[in-house]
């Protein structure tokens, strides 16, 4: 089957299962995720490795838009009205997050995962510290479906949402610490603190600079393009996102933190930021969702996942209890009902992890661990968006908001 036909194939597949899967008041992106999965080599005789292997610029190019708005989100004056408190949540439970899943998986996926040549060094610790720093992200949208249907309202409630936005930054900046960190393990180079702590930082200050830089001439830009030409600012905005994408990748510094940045300064220094993100969410959204997590989906593997499963939820079980146990860490000076509700709206995971993990995936220095490792949280994920609609629904239940 050509690959135009298998494209349309999957944007009718995911709309779909999307909207079959909605009728069961669950997210959509559940419902790409199995369409994906049916559509998988393993599945679909009709769809070879090599089709799903190669969509590779369709999965940076939408995971490039998800990060521009993430970046979007993080506007100085909300984190000014925000506050201490939602910062310091956003610490704690993305935090304790991260160690709980980092120190559970050393200890025991050496036990439970069988991989040949496997030790320490070269898959354990580098497989801890890259789904740990995948523990920290929240999918609010479940929770925000919640709300809206029920007509949620109150201090729990904004708490969430104001966490959940903060939350993929914080997860970019771990998964890119964490990349770095674990590149000389797998790659089974000699490991120096000094070489690490440099490639570090050249990887944090340089996707700055870039995404910086790339971000003010955008600004520029888009000061000269009329606010009806809706199209045309369009297509420069994706321009600019591959544009910043390529270069980061060709200077070999981290591509989705750089992305993240440009949308902090086009958020923060651009006049028609509203025009810019609004026009993104209202076009291509939708697209870009039924793309990116059906194709995500395909790259499941379910010979491997049987393996993994229990790994899965090992993953979901130390996420939840670094994400309960940090939200009453961080906020131990606010509202009771903050303190004990905010975590059940802070489950549901989706978007940017999946992206990331395919990014890990395409990495060639990660190819013993990769499989394991996209199978491990694309399984966490299906379970997250089935239990976080009803975990947020609860919380925000007891908090007395619905």
């Amino acid at each position: 089957m050509s690959g135009i036909t298998l494209i349309g194939l999957i944007i009718i597949a995911g709309f779909v299962f999307g909207e079959l899967i909605n009728k069961l008041n669950l997210p959509k992106v559940t419902g790409y995720i199995i369409a994906g999965i049916l559509l998988s080599p393993q599945i679909a005789p009709f769809v070879s490795k090599s089709f799903v292997e190669s969509t590779t610029i369709v999965t940076d190019i939408s995971l490039s838009i998800i990060t521009f708005s993430v970046g979007g989100t993080l506007s100085i004056s909300k984190i000014k009205n925000e506050g201490r408190q939602i910062l310091k949540i956003t610490l704690g439970e993305s935090g304790f997050a991260f160690l709980f899943v980092m120190l559970g998986f050393i200890l025991l996926a050496p036990f439970l995962l069988k991989i040949d040549d496997a030790t320490y060094m070269t898959v354990y610790i580098p497989l801890s510290l890259m789904l740990a720093s995948l523990a920290a992200p929240t999918d609010p949208t479940a929770t925000l479906a919640v709300a809206h249907e029920y007509k949620a309202k109150g201090k729990v409630m904004s708490t969430i949402m104001g966490v959940a936005a903060f939350d993929d930054a914080m997860g970019l900046l771990l998964f890119s610490i964490a990349i770095t960190v674990a590149t000389p393990f797998v790659s089974s180079q000699d490991i120096e603190i000094g070489s690490v702590a440099l490639s570090v930082i050249k990887q944090i200050f340089g996707a700055i600079m870039i995404g910086g830089v790339i971000g003010f001439i955008f600004n520029k830009v888009a000061q000269h393009l009329a606010e009806r030409s809706e199209g045309m600012m369009i297509a420069i905005i994706i321009g600019f996102l591959g544009l910043c994408f390529g270069i980061s990748s060709y200077l070999e510094v981290d591509e989705l933190l750089a992305i993240m940045f440009m949308g902090f300064i086009v958020v923060n220094f651009n006049k028609k930021q509203n025009l810019i993100f609004k026009l993104l969410e209202r076009y291509t959204e939708q697209l870009v969702f039924i793309l990116f997590f059906t194709i995500s989906g395909m790259h499941l593997d379910i010979s491997v996942l049987g393996d993994v499963f229990l790994l899965v939820l090992l993953f979901v079980i130390f996420r939840a209890l670094g994400k309960f146990i940090g939200v009453f860490v961080g906020a131990r000076k606010a509202p009771e009902e903050v303190k004990k509700y905010t975590a059940g709206g802070l489950i549901p995971q989706g978007g940017i992890v999946i992206g990331l993990a395919l990014m890990l995936k395409y990495n060639p220095a990660f190819s013993t661990i990769s499989d394991e490792f996209i199978n491990i949280i694309l399984g966490a994920t299906v379970i997250h968006e089935l239990i976080g609609p009803i975990l947020a629904k609860f919380s925000l239940k007891k908090a007395g908001e619905i």
